[in-house]
């Protein structure tokens, strides 16, 4: 964990230097959503089009705690996180018993009702959302309206989560979640309780959309319909698709890849969607293991040219004339 964590850090320090602070906050915001819900789709094997619903929530509970109870930011998003987590729970006991499409629509069904409780609750002000939200001052002392500040703050909750998913990964519960996905009948076979894994994963991803959701909140001071919105949960399915399923490192990339695009071609208006479509049939042509496979694959293939360029030039003659040694000794 800590390879992972140092070159996360280390990329985020000097990222920047390069790029809009802004856009990179954005980036950690939804690189960290793509995390969480990797972590039921790519290591638990759910496919699910709710987590707009986790993400969301979570933005606005965040939004009105900072605007209307004026609590400090650190408190504000713990209260977002709060809400996402419970709600994770209703969700997850009412479609966790379900798999494969009827999973899937059972979590839009009732990520669609959140978005219609969002249109029409008082407090969310409906298509207007809530704006204007003061960043306030973490822990009373450092001033969120100073970029470096605010850039560094998200910077740690990114690396937080990452921590927290790549330990629920590396540990016991994460091995019984792969063989879950793998084969849920033989896991069962061998006493464990399957809905039960599947609820604590659901819930913590829940949880950690959240934590993206009200960050996200805090960073562009509003909460609005486009967080609950079920084009969010496909905008974070076709992050982790392009990235690599269940792979560490491949939800950042496709984050990377797709607010990169939706950032820097939005003048172009609804063909923005097109070309996230047309990338979307490549990455599903030519790169089915995503950037992160193809990226590793390339690794490995140019360590194997290293190793046969490190090799003598007569290496593989001996190997072959040894043989022959050896029987022309013991006559």
């Amino acid at each position: 964990m800590g390879r992972f964590l140092a070159l996360l850090a280390l990329a985020g320090i000097v990222a920047p230097f390069v790029v809009y602070p802004l856009f990179l906050m954005k980036l950690l915001c939804f690189a960290l959503l793509a995390c969480a819900y990797n972590l039921l789709f790519g290591f638990v094997g759910l496919l699910g089009f709710g987590h707009a619903a986790f993400f969301g929530s979570a933005a606005y509970v965040t939004a009105y705690a900072a605007k209307e109870w004026g609590l400090s930011p650190e408190l504000a998003i713990l209260a977002g996180m709060g809400a996402a987590t419970m709600l994770g729970a209703v969700i997850g006991v009412l479609a966790i018993r379900r798999q494969g499409l009827y999973f899937a629509m059972i979590t839009l069904a009732l990520a669609q009702i959140v978005y219609f409780y969002a249109v029409q609750a008082p407090w969310t002000n409906g298509e207007d959302g809530i704006q204007a939200v003061p960043r306030g001052k973490l822990f009373g002392m450092f001033d969120l309206a100073s970029t470096p500040v605010l850039y560094a703050f998200v910077l740690a909750i990114f690396l937080m989560g990452f921590a927290v998913i790549h330990r629920t990964i590396n540990s016991p519960f994460g091995e019984i979640l792969k063989a879950i996905r793998e084969n849920e009948a033989r896991v069962i076979s061998l006493g464990y309780n399957t809905s039960q894994f599947k609820l604590l994963a659901f819930i913590i991803s829940a949880a950690i959309s959240g934590l993206a959701g009200g960050t996200k909140a805090i960073v562009f001071q509003m909460a609005t319909l486009v967080d609950v919105s079920w084009t969010t949960s496909g905008d974070v399915l076709l992050m982790v698709l392009i990235g690599g399923i269940g792979t560490l490192l491949g939800p950042i990339l496709g984050a990377a890849a797709l607010v990169t695009i939706q950032d820097y071609l939005a003048s172009y208006g609804s063909w923005v969607h097109v070309i996230q479509g047309a990338i979307f049939v490549l990455c599903i042509l030519f790169l089915r293991s995503g950037i992160a496979g193809a990226l590793a694959g390339l690794w490995r293939k140019l360590q194997r040219f290293s190793a046969l360029a490190a090799r003598p030039p007569n290496a593989g003659k001996a190997a072959k004339a040894a043989p022959v040694a050896n029987g022309t000794a013991s006559e």
